[in-house]
């Protein structure tokens, strides 16, 4: 986060509700009012002052700033207000407001009351009741240089009269500690409030130095747990230092913390942001007094100089998600000037040093209900999906219904005095070092010049849960640019709308009035907690409400944000409509609950846990998940090693790895005993293994090859290449690891002797050694045998120039290259990564569809054998892509075959359309015989380069001198860089779309684009297999991928758990958790596959890149029985009972890199199974009598 961070730092609108369109039409009537000190009486500002003594180089935590805590410290229902000040004496302000009023008016009382926190450096607000007397109490937080015992924490004991007692040391809470903030909650259950501290200090070690990880608590930087002790020997309460015992023992930078139940086991667990290097904690309460951090089991990145954060539901399922701040700005330019050369080996050194993912972004962790397999929280990572990631130097985040709609909104504070991350700042100041000039005045001069990072707030609101937000800090009257940090919010005038409170450097501290009560006229519910004596305010209670079908919930926590204390009222936004609640339910911490029923809106709900009772638990049984993990049952035990190759040694603008794409899978009855096998495929040095199905469906593993293996394996495919009556094997060379040309990228064909036992035929290919991808089948021009596509995947070492794809003819078992005859246009088509057989247009000749990188879904017609691109008479030859995968299903039912096209998604950082798509262009452009991939978006009307000035000199080293400062460079767009000739003689492409989709059959060679449900959009879509896997008649759809390939600016793609897409015969998806379908493939999931057991079970086979192979078997057999289908067998027409007829291709090879069962499951309630060959011969397979 700090000028430290310089060596490895790198480099959505969506609709709004009819009720807000309506709401902004009104000019100047924004949600938030900034009121004017003069107004509300709050005049404070948190005025810093550098010297060379003490600046933001010899202390680094200078402009951290402090913190906010609102709470009603004389409990007459009005929220006052305190505000830290860092070199200024913190403020108490009183709430002097009429209620329902909106005049927000407050009583500086600071002195009267006895605040004096002059002589240190305020940080982190913590209010609540630590005495047990009913009335808040405020512990101040304290951190800085100089003397030890001016970093004693303050606590401000309330005296009852709106004075109070500072007693930190009596409770022994006086700790020095550098302390960030704390969060007072009960951790072992026994009733009173324990309190955890957040400590941030400098180590020796410099904190993004990577070194072995301190996990004994000897860091300086180690936090700290104070359990409560209770009254002692004359009733003072003390508390006790038991983080050793207690397990609080890793290092780390503490800057947020949120205290949430996070496995839901009715024990609060504690989630601690980290800046710099260290990770954060996630603490799991071990119910025995003790914690065990284990961040690494619950999340798969984080951000990298996590700042603020908060924890709350934010698509009203009940469970909890997460925001962490960082510091990665909105604007192009800001980017550009702060961030350097992405650092791969850096990143690697990190993980094998310990260190978990991170990226220098905002992140927010979806919570996607529990793993099947061990109940767990599942996380998905959606910030840039939401929308939400690139708020600049952030601090704190808060999550709340400020419109009082139903759903959390988001507010961010941001700002920093002096942008010490600038790249020319950082470059002067090396060149210092470098001559030996290490005075502090000429440092001071530098710093002096350099412009503070000062940006407005951000406001964004929810979209209907709908896992993306909007911003609308503008219209919602964030407008003032600040060095804003701690944030808290509060109803400060009771009219039923959260307002805010931000405590801002050498600024007025903004008291923000909501207006929504006016505005939108929407109701709400607040409820305040009464708890037992120890814990008056019922910390750690989980309320839920319940109306029409939906739900809210909160688990009652004040600590939120950045150094901060919101409010101890929960506040619930009904939305317009709702003028009555269903039903209120608390859990109290010892597990007692009460339920309200027909609870009036627009009121504040006072809850006492001295009504709640002892419930009885009722065990609701819950429908057994369509699959189960079966990997032990069936004995399939493979794990696929790919071995690290660095791609971006070769070429640096990269934007993944090109040698990590492994594993596919391909399904066949390969030793004739009626019993379906597999094929999974290894990678360079490691051999694929076939998998032979033995009694009782359990499998036995046999290594395709033995010694050397230099081949990448990439598609597989099992067929009668031959026609001798048994399954041969087809397995495809690709990656990137050789020279062009290399022997290592020639395909191999393994005949079947008939048992299964396979030998390489070094004659039955042509001589082509092309990087290649899929492989699929089909007698395309009908003469009975069975011809291959081959998809050619890229140019090693010259990404992302296009390359030819291949049609090679069946010649008894040999095959010869026809493409040019049949099919020219696959002459450097592209970067193919699927392709189709498919009878689209129902002319019945087999036509190919083609997906790739950079590529039009391309649809190539067969006519009599040979092919025309018809992809501009489809209506998609706009929609270019980075598309993986295609895979065929009559979704529809409407008996023709429709189509689901797999992308990058929408969880990344590029945004894209057909008016200003991602462009890439590639050229030889500095002339030292290597291509150079430059990959540009629009920035308002121009393209612009994606990478930072450092990333792309690492590439092209003569731009050195063209941009001599990183502000030249960052303004410079593509067509600055380079002249309009260069440009247009470089190779282009384009993608204006990263959705996946599904591309409904309109007939007739139509066809018309709907976007998958939102889960299916988290992250790159790879292998998928359609199916009636939930035996409802419908087909559904499975998916599985995620790309850990990538560089590392951009970070890993991992939010996908595997989606199931549960088909409703219309066309429409309705996505289901993993808890409910069984399905969950949470690595970097590839080639995936159905394979048909006898029992009419279907099993998934799911491969991840350097991963276990997964395998999930459907749990009901519920069907008419299986059909095995012959070798020239293309489609089948299934009509049901109701009359309806439903087409099934049958197809050799589809998804990515995979080939599933051509084996039918016949639906229930079917009254007759008609195959088709392709001869155009039919005969009836099955019939119901």
């Amino acid at each position: 986060m700090r000028f430290r961070l310089f060596c490895l730092l790198v480099i959505g609108q969506l609709f709004l509700s009819c009720q807000l369109k309506q709401e902004e039409k009104n000019a100047g009537e924004s949600l938030f009012e900034l009121m004017s000190p003069d107004q509300t009486g709050i005049h404070f500002k948190n005025v810093l002052k550098e010297d060379e003594k003490l600046n933001i180089i010899t202390f680094e935590y200078f402009y951290n700033g402090s913190g906010v805590g609102l709470g009603d410290i004389n409990n007459d229902g009005l929220a006052d207000v305190f505000l830290g000040g860092n070199m200024c004496n913190s403020r108490l302000y009183l709430n002097r407001s009429t209620p329902g009023k909106g005049d927000l008016q407050f009583e500086d009382i600071t002195e009267k009351a006895g605040i004096n926190t002059f002589d240190g450096w305020t940080t982190g607000i913590a209010m609540a009741d630590i005495n047990q007397d009913g009335l808040l109490d405020i512990y101040v937080c304290r951190a800085g240089p100089g003397d030890i015992s001016k970093r004693a924490n303050q606590l401000y004991v309330n005296q009852g009269n709106a004075t109070f007692k500072e007693q930190a040391a009596a409770y022994g809470l006086a700790d020095t500690g550098h302390t960030t903030q704390a969060a007072f909650f009960d951790y072992d259950k026994d009733g009173d409030l324990d309190v955890y501290l957040v400590n941030n200090v400098m180590e020796k070690v410099g904190p993004n130095v990577i070194h072995e990880k301190i996990k004994d608590g000897s860091a300086r930087s180690t936090d700290k747990l104070y359990r409560n002790d209770g009254a002692q020997t004359g009733g003072q309460i003390r508390y006790t230092d038991v983080s050793v015992f207690a397990g609080i023992q890793m290092e780390g930078y503490g800057l947020g913390i949120s205290i949430v139940d996070i496995n839901e086991d009715g024990w609060p667990d504690v989630y601690v942001s980290n800046d710099y290097l260290s990770n954060d904690h996630l603490y799991i309460n071990q119910k025995d007094g003790r914690f065990t951090d284990e961040i690494s089991g619950y999340f798969r990145h984080q951000s990298y100089s996590a700042m603020g954060n908060d924890a709350a539901d934010i698509d009203n399922d009940g469970l909890v998600d997460f925001i962490t701040v960082d510091m990665l700005p909105n604007d192009d330019q800001r980017r550009k000037n702060m961030t350097g050369l992405m650092n791969y080996d850096r990143h690697l050194s990190e993980i094998r040093n310990g260190y978990f993912p991170q990226y220098m972004r905002n992140t927010l962790q979806h919570n996607d209900g529990p793993d099947p397999e061990t109940g767990k929280p599942i996380f998905n990572e959606i910030g840039r999906m939401a929308g939400i990631h690139r708020t600049d130097w952030s601090w704190s985040a808060l999550l709340a219904d400020y419109d009082n709609d139903g759903f959390r909104d988001l507010m961010i504070t941001n700002g920093f005095p002096k942008d010490i991350t600038n790249r020319d700042f950082v470059a002067y100041r090396m060149d210092q070092y470098r001559k030996g000039t290490t005075d502090n005045q000429y440092l001071m001069k530098a710093l002096n010049t350099i412009q503070g990072a000062s940006v407005s707030n951000y406001l964004y609101r929810n979209n209907q849960g709908n896992l993306s937000f909007t911003d609308q800090s503008k219209n919602w009257g964030f407008t003032k640019n600040a060095f804003s940090n701690g944030a808290a919010y509060a109803d400060l005038d009771n009219d039923g709308d959260l307002d805010l409170v931000i405590n801002n450097i050498d600024e007025n501290a903004f008291v923000y009035r909501n207006r929504s009560n006016l505005l939108s006229g929407n109701h709400f519910l607040r409820v305040q907690l009464e708890g037992t004596k120890k814990n008056p305010f019922g910390f750690g209670a989980k309320v839920t409400l319940y109306n029409s079908g939906k739900k809210q919930f909160i688990e009652h926590s004040p600590y939120r944000g950045y150094q901060s204390s919101v409010e101890n009222i929960l506040h619930f936004g009904l939305g317009h409509e709702t003028k009555k609640v269903d039903s209120v339910k608390v859990v109290w911490p010892d597990g007692k609950s009460q339920l309200l029923k027909q609870v009036k809106a627009d009121q504040k709900l006072i809850l006492k846990q001295a009504d709640a009772i002892n419930q009885k638990k009722h065990i609701l049984k819950k429908p057994s998940p369509i699959f189960q993990e079966a990997s032990n049952q069936l004995n399939i035990h493979y794990w696929h090693t790919d071995d690290l190759y660095i791609d971006f040694k070769i070429q640096p603008l990269l934007p993944h790895l090109l040698s990590q794409n492994g594993p596919g899978i391909a399904v066949g009855d390969v030793n004739g005993d009626g019993k379906e096998d597999f094929f999974v495929g290894g990678a360079f040095n490691h051999s694929g293994s076939v998998f032979i199905q033995q009694n009782k469906n359990r499998f036995k593993n046999f290594p395709l090859v033995t010694g050397e293996k230099f081949e990448e394996d990439m598609g597989s495919l099992l067929f009668d290449a031959d026609m001798d009556g048994d399954l041969d094997l087809y397995v495809v060379s690709g990656s990137n690891e050789f020279e062009q040309n290399s022997v290592y990228y020639r395909d191999r064909l393994y005949k079947n002797d008939g048992k299964g036992n396979f030998s390489l035929d070094v004659n039955a290919l042509p001589a082509i050694s092309s990087s290649g991808s899929t492989i699929n089948a089909s007698d395309f021009d009908r003469d009975g045998d069975l011809d291959l596509f081959v998809g050619g995947f890229l140019s090693p070492g010259a990404y992302p120039m296009p390359v030819s794809s291949f049609i090679l003819r069946n010649e008894g078992g040999h095959f010869i290259n026809i493409t040019n005859q049949v099919c020219p246009v696959l002459n450097n088509i592209g970067m193919v990564s699927s392709a189709l057989w498919t009878d689209f247009d129902k002319d019945g000749w087999i036509d190919l569809i083609l997906a790739g990188e950079w590529m039009p879904v391309t649809f190539l017609k067969n006519q009599a054998g040979k092919f025309k691109d018809v992809t501009n008479q489809t209506g998609l030859s706009a929609m270019h892509g980075w598309w993986n995968s295609l895979v065929a299903g009559d979704f529809d039912k409407d008996g023709d075959t429709d189509y689901v096209a797999g992308n990058l998604g929408l969880n990344q950082e590029w945004k894209t359309s057909a008016e200003k798509p991602v462009t890439i262009f590639a050229d030889d452009f500095d002339q030292n015989g290597s291509t150079d991939p430059i990959i540009c978006q629009y920035v308002g009307e121009s393209l612009f380069p994606v990478y930072s000035r450092d990333e792309m000199t690492s590439q092209m080293n003569f731009l050195r001198k063209k941009f001599p400062t990183y502000a030249e460079y960052a303004k410079s767009a593509i067509s600055d860089i380079f002249s309009k000739e260069v440009l247009n003689k470089a190779y282009q492409a384009k993608a204006s779309t990263f959705s996946s989709v599904y591309l409904e059959n309109l007939g007739r060679g139509h066809f018309k684009v709907h976007e998958l449900p939102i889960p299916a959009q988290e992250a790159p879509v790879y292998g998928m297999t359609s199916g009636d896997y939930d035996k409802d008649g419908n087909p559904d759809l499975l998916m599985v991928g995620n790309s850990y390939a990538t560089e590392s600016t951009t970070g890993q793609f991992d939010a996908f758990n595997g989606v199931f897409l549960k088909g409703d015969g219309k066309g429409g998806f309705m996505p289901l958790r993993p808890s409910a379908s069984g399905f969950f493939v949470d690595g970097d999931g590839k080639g995936l596959a159905e394979l048909v057991l006898n029992d009419g079970k279907s099993l998934i086979l799911a491969g991840q890149n350097n991963n276990s192979l997964k395998t999930f078997v459907q749990r009901s057999t519920q069907s008419e029985g299986i059909i095995k289908t012959g070798t020239l067998d293309t489609f089948a027409e299934i009509t049901s009972s109701e009359g309806k007829t439903q087409r099934l291709e049958l197809s050799y090879g589809s998804t990515y890199l995979s080939q599933s069962s051509r084996t039918i499951i016949i639906p229930e309630k079917t009254l007759r199974v008609i195959l088709h060959d392709s001869k155009g011969k039919t005969r009836i397979a099955f019939e119901k009598k």
